[in-house]
């Protein structure tokens, strides 16, 4: 092995160390499902080595790996494959004796999941990766006015949702 695969196997293992929780969040987020957020996460990361020498900063590494997340996610999303399969019901994963790979979601996560994606995306970055309305606009390529109005709806949403809930 070469110096020069060392290194770039190091830098690769210190990119998954640094961003792979934030990028698995916002796929899983996204995905609402553990397999289809693996493949975002495999994805985004093979284009990360493709593109590793182009990084100036770690703020624009990070914001270029949320943005090909969200992408990777909405071509997904939109991939013929995903629209022409459907998931295997939970009556029949019970059926099948399937185990539940992930821990237990807490309740916040599961009524993130009833939010649209548009909703979701902003309200990760903001609460979970703490990153300001003007650094998602930027991230999302949107206004600052079409994110706050984003996290207005949001908020919104995730209130009269809810109200059904007993925390």
């Amino acid at each position: 092995m070469s110096c020069i695969d060392v290194e770039l196997e190091q830098r690769f293992n210190q990119a998954i160390q640094k961003y792979g929780d934030m990028v698995y969040r916002i796929a899983m987020n996204q995905m609402k499902n553990k397999e289809d957020a693996d493949d975002v996460f495999q994805e985004v990361f093979i284009k990360w080595m493709k593109h590793r020498d182009k990084f100036e900063t770690e703020e624009y590494e990070k914001a270029w790996l949320i943005r090909v997340t969200i992408n990777q996610c909405k071509s997904l999303h939109l991939s013929s494959w995903n629209q022409k399969t459907t998931g295997i019901s939970e009556e029949m994963e019970n059926s099948l004796g399937y185990e539940q790979e992930m821990e237990e979601e807490d309740e916040i996560s599961s009524v993130l999941k009833k939010l649209p994606d548009k909703y979701a995306s902003v309200i990760h970055l903001f609460y979970y990766e703490e990153m300001s309305i003007a650094e998602i606009a930027k991230v999302l390529n949107q206004r600052e006015s079409t994110i706050r109005t984003q996290l207005t709806r949001a908020r919104k949403k995730l209130k009269s949702i809810l109200k059904g809930v007993e925390l």
